[in-house]
This record gives C-alpha cells, sequence and structure tokens, in this order.
C-alpha cells in the first residue's frame, strides 16, 4: 500500500530533517512534535510553504505560552529553515532579531534539611488515597530520590526495577540527557527509603517484571503504570505549598529546584569537611550526569551557608597572613 501524500509539501521537508538528526543520534522528540504542531498549523491555514506571515501567525497562535518557551519554538523553526537553506538557497528564513525575548532567569529556591524534614512530615500526614494507594510512598521516595542524589525528573519518572541494585547501592539512569547512561552510588538513608518502598510496591498484584516502572500507581483497570513527569511535578507541587515551603521573599521551589539544592550542599558539605572543592567538581558533574563542570556550575549558587563557611576556611588558612603576622 503506498504511503499517502502529506497534505502540507512542508511537512516532508520535516521529516527529512527530524530523520537527519536522529541517524546522528539524536532522539529529536520534543522538536519533531513542535514541528509537527508547525505542520499542522499550516495545513488548517490552507498555507503550502512557510513564509514570513505565516510564520508571524504561527508565532501568534502560542500567545499562551512564556516567553522563553515561544523563543525556543521559534529557534528550532530557525534551525530547521538553515537546515533547508544547505538545498534551497531561497527559502524562508526567520530573523532571530525579531524573536521574542527570552525572560530573567528564575533564580532557584534552594531547599534545605529543614524543609525537606518538614516536606516529608506533611506526606506522612496526607490520608490513604482510595484510588492510589502507592501515592504517598512514591512521593516521599521521589523527595528523597531528587534531593538525595540530584536526578532530573525526566530520569527519576523513568526509573524501572530493574535500575535499581540494592547490593551494590546503585541506580542505572539509562540514556539519559546527551544520550549519556551512568550508574549514581546512593546514600545510605536512600538505601533504606528504596528498601521500604520496594516493600509495598512488590506486594502482590503491581507489575513486577524488570522494566516495569519504579514509581507508579493502579489505573482504573487494575494495571501498574508508572507516573508522567508533569503528573508526579504537580503531585510536588502541591506538597511544597501544603508544607509552606517557601524562600525569605515568599517564592515556592519548583521540582528542578531540588537538583539545584543537591549540588548546594555537596558544597557546602565539601567545605565544612576540609575538602578540595576544586578536585571534587568534576565527580559532582560526573555524578549529575554533566558533560563537564561548566554545565555543573550552573547549580552552584554563592547562598550565605556557602559563604558563610567559604570565609571561615580562608580565615583559618590565610587569616594570620592578613593581619601581619607571620604564617
Amino acid at each position: 500500500m503506498s504511503k499517502p501524500v502529506s497534505v502540507c509539501p512542508f511537512r516532508s521537508i520535516v521529516e527529512r530533517y527530524i530523520h537527519h538528526w536522529r541517524a546522528l543520534g539524536r532522539s529529536y522528540n520534543h522538536e519533531a512534535w513542535l514541528l509537527g504542531r508547525l505542520c499542522t498549523f499550516m495545513e488548517a491555514s490552507n498555507a503550502r510553504d512557510l513564509d514570513q506571515p505565516c510564520f508571524e501567525a504561527w508565532c501568534g497562535s502560542m500567545e499562551h505560552s512564556t516567553p522563553t518557551v515561544r523563543r525556543r519554538a521559534q529557534l528550532v523553526v530557525r534551525k530547521l529553515c538553515l537546515y533547508r537553506q544547505r538545498t534551497e538557497p531561497d527559502c524562508f528564513v526567520p530573523n532571530p532579531i525579531y524573536f521574542t525575548r527570552q525572560a530573567p532567569y528564575h533564580a532557584p529556591v534552594i531547599i534545605g534539611p529543614d524543609e525537606i524534614a518538614r516536606l516529608l512530615d506533611a506526606i506522612a500526614r496526607l490520608p490513604a488515597h482510595p484510588v492510589f494507594p502507592l501515592r504517598k510512598a512514591v512521593m516521599r521516595l521521589a523527595v528523597v530520590l531528587l534531593y538525595t542524589a540530584g536526578l532530573r525528573r525526566r530520569e527519576l519518572v523513568r526509573l524501572t526495577l530493574a535500575d535499581v541494585n540494592l547490593e551494590q547501592g546503585t541506580l542505572a539512569i539509562r540514556e539519559s540527557k546527551f544520550h549519556k547512561t551512568r550508574f549514581v552510588p546512593l546514600s545510605r538513608d536512600a538505601k533504606a527509603e528504596i528498601r521500604a518502598y520496594l516493600r509495598l510496591r512488590l506486594a502482590p498484584g503491581p507489575d513486577h517484571s524488570p522494566g516495569s516502572a519504579l514509581l507508579g500507581h493502579y489505573t482504573l483497570s487494575g494495571e501498574f503504570t508508572g507516573y508522567r513527569g508533569g503528573a508526579l511535578g504537580r503531585l510536588l507541587t502541591s506538597m511544597l505549598q501544603t508544607a509552606q515551603i517557601c524562600d525569605f521573599q515568599g517564592r515556592r521551589p519548583r521540582v528542578h529546584d531540588f537538583r539545584h539544592s543537591f549540588a548546594v550542599q555537596a558544597l557546602l558539605r565539601w567545605y565544612r569537611d576540609g575538602a578540595d572543592v576544586q578536585a571534587q567538581l568534576p565527580k559532582l558533574a560526573m555524578y549529575m550526569g554533566h558533560v563537564s563542570i561548566v554545565s555543573t556550575a550552573h547549580y552552584l549558587h554563592w547562598i550565605p551557608d556557602v559563604a558563610t563557611v567559604a570565609n571561615r576556611r580562608f580565615e583559618a588558612q590565610w587569616g594570620k597572613l592578613m593581619q601581619g603576622e607571620p604564617s
């Protein structure tokens, strides 16, 4: 059976572009979804090719999105047009000068051990859910792993039973960002939390196959399915509000702020233990799944606690010299 011809010829260009990136090892799923929406918009508008009026109309259809999301979408389309320009020099390429301005950087809210304890207490006080009996246990383990292992939310929801190795005390983070796989050593408390969760997760009923989701719930049909990132994120956000976790400005933390907090807490421990911080940074980058410490530096924030311990360490090492005394 022959493949139906696309209503929009532009879609074939998009398909060729997506195939190009996937042949290079990129999943390109988000970009494929975004460009697919562009093709659907063009088909609904009876546009056979992308030009300036069509591009502006498509940008106008994203008014409900944040400025950062709109700008990223516009950049994805520009990269597609630049790719097309290699073989079609006269094709339309949007000018980035007129793209939506990116919103200012949203500084994270660093969560400390006291706030984590309050958050876990709030989860423990939740009544048992009549439909999702594992919900409390899932939220508790999610908080522990996000805070003590610095996982990305997507990495957390993709964990399977086979990824947990309690004998070695590690989690296997498979095909994460940039298609990297790494093994994350767990703290003693995190291993204890996983053991407690698995006693509930592996009770009679749920799917016990190695490839089944670690964090999940029963569906109405009785099947066990893993959480999606958005659903788990909404649960954790609601608990952060219930526990009244906020900074001195009253800002609530986002789920990704757990990852920022993990990095800052590691920095604090090194300063307090007298470790060589610069020598530890490559290890932290590897643990967090970064390509280099340049990416890790994005998560190392100079909060008052870090400034205090760093100043004390500097004073202990060089204080006499600064006061004119012999070392």
